[in-house]
């Protein structure tokens, strides 16, 4: 016998399909779920990162942006038929061309930032710390540059150096895909997310 389809009418006699009436999934969604797992982890780095003096959390944040091109867990899954927005940026990053990959990077990012994304990259970063591939201070300003509302700089990070793995400019962590020396350009990020964690510390 043949499970009941979401298709077929509801049995509860509303006259809507399954799918449209108690067929709908209950509890929080996945992004829901990944939003709380960010916050729980970024209340801890919060704390981990609070006797920082400013200059070692400007120092900290530095590091922190250049996790992708150290660990390839930490570059985003790209799917093998790029949207519009992530080709385009692609061939930007070809040509070299460092004003047109700030031009198209945010038209990219808006493509696969999401919660589950973040929530996928802290989990990564976490594993590393544990294994004592990451500093624990690094992560902890991963997770919270995660938790962020806005850019995340370590998203931005991890999908120019996939991308740029992806178009043969960069290599691998392990030295390979090696076509030039090109390097994805990096934006300074004291004055935006150390500040803004020195703000939420002094509040």
């Amino acid at each position: 016998m043949s499970a009941f389809g979401r298709n077929q009418p509801c049995r509860c006699g509303s006259n809507k399909k399954t799918k449209h009436c108690c067929g709908i999934q209950a509890g929080p969604s996945e992004s829901e779920l990944a939003k709380a797992f960010l916050a729980t982890e970024a209340h801890f780095a919060f704390r981990r990162l609070f006797a920082r003096s400013q200059d070692e959390l400007c120092e900290i944040f530095d590091e922190m942006v250049d996790l992708p091109q150290e660990h390839l867990e930490l570059q985003l899954p790209l799917p093998e038929l790029l949207p519009s927005e992530l080709e385009a940026l692609r061939h930007r990053i070809e040509e070299d061309d460092v004003e047109a990959i700030d031009k198209h990077v945010g038209p990219a990012l808006a493509c696969v930032d999401d919660p589950r994304q973040r929530a996928g990259l802290a989990r990564a970063v976490l594993s590393l710390r544990d294994a004592g591939a990451v500093d624990t201070d690094v992560a902890a300003a991963a997770i919270l540059d995660l938790n962020a509302s806005g850019t995340s700089e370590l998203v931005r990070s991890s999908l120019l150096h996939a991308l740029s793995v992806l178009a043969g400019a960069s290599c691998t962590p392990a030295g390979l895909l090696l076509v030039s020396d090109w390097s994805p350009p990096r934006r300074r990020v004291k004055s935006e997310r150390a500040a803004e964690y020195l703000g939420q510390r002094t509040g």
